[in-house]
């Protein structure tokens, strides 16, 4: 039986981001693994620190466009989806990756309890055009860093602040959100840490 999140938060979990803008002062003193952009840095980089130290819980936090969600908004992702997994000419279903058992959409992401819940479309480039209704979270990292999650059988828990709304006007808006994003993950943290 997996421990309570509270508890998983209080044993030094493994803090994951993909920038250390994301984080900035508001996490020293913690357990952090910077993994760069994209999908393959994020898996990489998140496998070597498993081999140096296993942690009993990884969590990816980190900013996110979002046509569904508010700009400002922390959104707690438990299902995720590798949005340029594209193999359809070779009758493959979208997303779906070919003579893989894991399911397109993978869910693997702890619940938090007061947070909204969304699904992470992963992919490596800045969507600025969103329309798919398969998800409604738009990252880089997050999909692989599940996935390793997965596969490692360790907790995963992935909080997203929204900065921007995967539209023509994300780069800006990211940019100009960007420096809110450590203090309002800090707090999300703070918020399940407490018992």
């Amino acid at each position: 039986m997996t421990p309570s999140l509270t508890i998983l938060l209080q044993q030094n979990p493994l803090f994951v981001f993909a920038m250390p803008e994301e984080a900035a002062a508001s996490f020293e003193g913690r357990n952090l693994l910077f993994t760069g952009l994209g999908k393959l840095n994020a898996a990489y980089q998140l496998m070597k620190s498993i081999a140096q130290h296993r942690p009993g819980l990884i969590v990816n936090l980190g900013s996110a466009g979002s046509a569904a969600f508010a700009q400002g908004e922390i959104v707690c992702c438990t299902q995720f989806i590798q949005r340029d997994m594209d193999v359809t000419p070779l009758g493959v279903p979208l997303y779906q990756t070919p003579f893989s058992a894991i399911p397109p959409v993978l869910q693997y992401g702890l619940a938090a309890e007061g947070f909204l819940q969304g699904t992470c479309g992963s992919g490596d480039n800045f969507e600025v055009k969103h329309t798919s209704p398969a998800y409604n979270v738009v990252d880089m990292e997050a999909y692989a860093l599940a996935l390793v999650a997965y596969q490692e059988q360790i907790p995963f828990l992935c909080l997203k602040h929204i900065t921007d709304g995967a539209d023509e006007a994300a780069a800006a808006n990211w940019q100009a959100a960007l420096a809110q994003t450590p203090a309002k993950l800090k707090a999300a943290i703070d918020r399940l840490a407490r018992p």
